[in-house]
Formats: C-alpha cells, structure tokens, sequence
C-alpha cells in the first residue's frame, strides 16, 4: 500500500499523480472498449471520435511528466516514494503506447465500416475485454502495491494468446474457401494482433511493478513460478 506522509502538501502531490495515472489508464480503457464496439456495429462515426480522444491521453502522459519532474526535483524522494515516481514515468509512456494502438483498432474499423461484414465477431470483443483489464489491474496493482494482483495480469496472458490464435485460424479457413474476403480478414487479423499487444503491454506493466515492489525480475522467464 502507499505511504502515507506526514508532509500534507507532499502527500496531496503524490495522490493527485495517482489520481492522474488512474484516470489517464481509464481513458485509455475505454479507447480499447470503444474501438472494439465501433469494429463490431460498423460505427465509422465512434471509431473518429476513439481517434481524437487520443488527443486527450497524449495531454494526459505530459501532466503527468511534468508533475513527476516537479516532486523528483522539489522533493527528492528516496525509496519507495522514488520508485514509485520513476516507474510512474515509465508506465505513462506505455499507456499512451496502449492509446496508440486503440487508434490502430479504429482505423481498421473505420475501414471495415465501409465492407460487406465479414463474420461474426464474438471472440474480438472478448480478446478486447481480457487485454483492457490486464492493462487495469496492472495499473491498480501499482498504485495499490499489490504483488498478487500484478501476477495475476501476467497468467491471464495465455488467455489473450489462446483466443488470438483461434481467430487466426477461423479468419484463415474463411479466406481459403472465399478469396474475395482477403481484404476484410487482413484487417481483421491485423485487430486481433492489436489486442495481442494491449494484452503484452498489460503483461510487460505487470512485470514492471513486481520488480519494483518485490525486486524480482520476472520478464522473458514465461510462467511466473
């Protein structure tokens, strides 16, 4: 759990770079949820306005840097307080890489919006749903200091990969048996892929906060143990 200080202002400074970091994660969240639900009702019109909330995320990660750079040199933490506002530097900048890549998702469906439909999508939405909780526990596990909650992000990966590899396969026999859906299963699959990385990003921000709260480095060693 956080440190509590004793120092009011210092403390208020630290909360309001909490608060920033949840409400930037939650933005990006719902870019994910947004991008995926214009894909699947063929929204051209919600997947433009999923594009220009981007705007708003990029604001977001240079308050934040700016306010981390504010307490490093104003109050020069030590320990945990240091490690956190140094990991906090590092985590915007994979949340706004999150945001980026729901853009990429909206794109594809702004695309799509303009094709005959292609199949059912039940199995995008449901990658979406798993990648975006990932990138939220692992966020909510930084702020809470909570090491069972960030293993948890990493074992829900195989989940992520699992499904990626099913809609590989359904999209790749529907192409063989029609050759005029080549273009729609390419965007499809390059959609699918998006989520793949949302969901290694989630990992990659989960392997992060157990390095920092327990000091193992759990990265490119698979399963936890």
């Amino acid at each position: 759990m956080p440190v509590q200080h004793t120092d009011k202002t210092y403390e208020q400074e630290l909360q309001l770079l909490r608060d920033r970091i949840l409400a930037m994660v939650g933005s990006v969240e719902q870019m994910i949820g947004d991008s995926v639900k214009a894909l699947v009702e063929r929204n051209a019109e919600l997947a433009r306005a999923t594009i220009a909330m981007d705007r708003s995320v990029n604001r977001a990660e240079l308050a934040i840097d700016e306010l981390c750079m504010l307490i490093l040199a104003k109050r020069q933490p030590v320990a945990s307080d240091l490690r956190f506002v140094t990991l906090a530097l590092k985590m915007v900048t994979d949340i706004e890489r999150i945001g980026d890549v729901a853009v990429n998702i909206s794109e594809r469906a702004i695309d799509l919006a303009a094709l005959p439909p292609l199949a059912p999508y039940e199995d995008i939405p449901a990658m979406a749903r798993i990648a975006a909780s990932m990138v939220r526990d692992a966020i909510d596990a930084f702020i809470e200091g909570d090491v069972a909650k960030a293993e948890s992000v990493i074992k829900r990966d195989d989940e992520v990969d699992d499904l990626y590899h099913r809609i590989f396969r359904e999209l790749l026999a529907i192409i063989r048996e029609n050759p005029n859906a080549v273009e729609r299963g390419i965007h499809l699959q390059a959609v699918a892929k998006y989520l793949e990385r949302i969901g290694d990003h989630g990992t990659n921000l989960a392997e992060q906060v157990i390095f920092v709260l327990r000091g193992k480095d759990v990265r490119h060693q698979g399963k936890l143990a």
